[in-house]
């Protein structure tokens, strides 16, 4: 019998791919044989000697000691693609609200509550103040090609936008599956010197943190849209808001709101939804559950 301890909630039709074999448990004295989580905070846990393998369901393992986990063999594994489409869906609609002031539209629609017959031509007489440019035949750079950026990039293409793609160490399955309609962009710089809209989809590391910064602002274009989905860390909050206070980008939606960026102008932040669909936490569910099994079995 081998002990799963799960650490958040885990979708049910992933707990149902563990047979009799395997006792399902969210008491964290128990000596488990496998972890599952999603967000959960793993850096402070003892690990039980018992322990044998860790899964996330999701794409990161930033909340999991990478290192402590290296050193006692427990091997760790995440959910790559299970929530890709998810966050491409999520993006599609940041390239949107980006450019058409919905969201300021919305607010300022709900104002109208109780205007009675006036509403008609207010709404008239309102909505100028919300015009905005639409997408198609604009260049979008994505900054990395992994799983969610080819979705991106091959979405924006039957958008009709004229897509830069840009990925040093992009893998041959993730080059299959991007349209040839992509351009291929060797230097980063490029795609900050020639696009409208720039979206960012590459790992948090040493080498990304804070890679969107007032040198990258420097070489964009005025009024540069920028999307972030990705990691918090890899946009310097201090050179975003000098840059939107400047009007060199024009806009910024983020799934990461923090205290420096929330209630900026011009600053559209969501509540870290990229992953938040019913589809995406049952994909990511079955396919940590079915790591754990083939490494414990096998």
């Amino acid at each position: 019998m081998f002990n799963i301890l799960t650490l958040n909630k885990i979708a049910k039709c992933g707990l149902d791919q563990l047979n009799d074999n395997y006792k399902i448990t969210d008491d964290a004295n128990v000596d488990a044989d496998g972890i599952i989580l999603r967000s959960f905070k793993m850096h402070d846990m003892e690990l039980p000697e018992s322990l044998k393998a860790v899964a996330r369901a999701g794409a990161g393992t930033n909340n999991i000691p990478i290192d402590k986990c290296s050193e006692k063999g427990i091997v760790v594994f995440n959910t790559p693609g299970a929530n890709a489409n998810a966050v491409k869906e999520l993006v599609i609609l940041g390239l949107l609200i980006s450019s058409r002031k919905v969201t300021a539209a919305i607010d300022w629609a709900k104002t109208l509550k109780g205007k009675g017959d006036e509403v008609g031509k207010l709404v008239e007489k309102g909505k100028s103040q919300f015009v905005g440019p639409e997408i198609m035949g604009k260049k979008l750079g994505v900054i990395g090609l992994g799983a969610i950026g080819v979705l991106v990039a091959d979405a924006a293409i039957a958008l009709g936008m004229e897509v830069y793609g840009y990925d040093p160490y992009v893998s041959v399955d993730a080059a299959w599956r991007l349209s040839s309609h992509v351009k291929h962009i060797k230097n980063v710089e490029d795609i900050y010197k020639e696009c409208d809209y720039i979206t960012v989809h590459v790992p948090a590391l040493d080498s990304t943190k804070g890679m969107i910064n007032k040198d990258a602002f420097a070489m964009m274009k005025d009024g540069v849209k920028i999307l972030n989905f990705a990691r918090d860390i890899l946009v310097n909050d201090d050179d975003m808001i000098e840059a939107l206070a400047s009007g060199k980008v024009a806009k910024y939606v983020t799934d990461f709101p923090n205290a420096k960026i929330a209630g900026v102008d011009n600053v559209i932040t969501l509540p870290h939804l990229g992953a938040s669909t019913e589809e995406s936490e049952d994909n990511c569910a079955v396919m940590a559950v079915k790591e754990i099994v083939d490494f414990i079995e096998n």
